[in-house]
């Protein structure tokens, strides 16, 4: 093995800790990818958990720190997602990761930079008055990481970049709606203030035990809102390679399912925290590979009109 072969080995093997800590979901639907794709997706995954964990003060999700010296942190993470990208020699193995695989699979350093702009949404306390100002904010945190992947698995085709965004979006709509209680309790609420306004909340009462009928209400908005976008995004993961779109719709049945746990719980949904059991993700893996192996389409139908779309997508 030559030097750039066991750096690359070391990095992977360091990102693939990372994602074993951090997120066992992405973990379980990443062994689906054949070995080149999965080495890059948990590379970028690696990046992106340590861009989340350095601004919020924590080690993979846990035990954050405090807002003291966020901006000065966000500012570094962007300086080094730059030299990253400009081919300059990192230090930090997550943003080496980045470097790899960004040059690699021509990820452009626009949709990292915009997925940067997501956590600054989180640290300048943005205010979210309308649906088209959480799907931007949608968009930052999760949907340009939906086209980077979709970059990894080797398509350029913009409608199929523009459908992995829309997997993001729902993916984030889900987490908002499964999310909403412990959010609001640390001063994070994404729901519209339109929305609160009609059923008669404020952002001081969002966390009261006595607002969870109302809560429950939101929630399936959320969840309903999510719908298109992951009906989207099922028609995008045929254009992927079979192994891609196994993890894929893989990943899009088990998130999906979150959400309709969350409605089926109504008012008790934030009682604990909802999430799949390793039954129901097998079930999906099996499903999703069913998807995978059926015939492709010869043309997909066009993405609606109606969707949100980011001017950058």
């Amino acid at each position: 093995m030559n030097d750039a072969a066991a750096d690359r080995a070391a990095i992977v093997r360091a990102a693939a800790e990372t994602i074993a800590k951090g997120s066992n979901s992405f973990a379980a639907a990443a062994r689906l990818f054949d070995a080149e794709t999965r080495a890059d997706a948990i590379m970028l995954y690696a990046w992106c958990r340590h861009c989340d964990d350095v601004v919020d003060g924590q080690t993979l999700g846990h035990g954050a720190t405090g807002a003291s010296g966020v901006p000065e942190r966000l500012a570094e993470l962007e300086r080094e997602t730059r030299r990253a990208f400009a081919g300059e020699r990192v230090g930090q193995p997550a943003f080496r990761a980045l470097q790899l695989v960004a040059e690699r699979r021509g990820i452009p350093l626009a949709l990292a930079l915009d997925h940067l702009d997501g956590f600054r949404m989180d640290v300048d306390g943005r205010v979210y008055e309308s649906v088209p100002e959480l799907l931007d904010y949608c968009y930052h945190v999760a949907g340009v990481v939906g086209a980077m992947m979709a970059l990894i698995m080797g398509t350029h085709d913009p409608d199929v970049l523009r459908r992995a965004c829309d997997l993001g979006l729902a993916f984030q709509l889900t987490n908002i709606a499964r999310d909403i209680v412990p959010d609001a309790e640390v001063g994070r609420i994404y729901l519209p203030r339109q929305w609160l306004r009609e059923v008669g909340l404020t952002p001081e009462t969002l966390a009261d035990p006595a607002a969870r009928g109302k809560l429950a209400v939101l929630a399936k908005r959320l969840v309903d809102l999510a719908e298109p976008y992951y009906a989207s995004a099922r028609i995008g993961v045929d254009a992927l390679p079979r192994r891609s779109s196994w993890a894929i719709a893989t990943a899009l049945g088990v998130y999906r399912e979150i959400g309709l746990k969350v409605v089926a719980r109504g008012a008790a949904a934030w009682d604990e925290r909802v999430s799949t059991s390793g039954a129901e993700k097998l079930r999906n893996v099996a499903g999703a590979g069913l998807v995978a192996l059926k015939p492709r389409r010869a043309a997909s139908p066009p993405r609606p009109a109606a969707l949100w779309t980011h001017p950058a997508a």
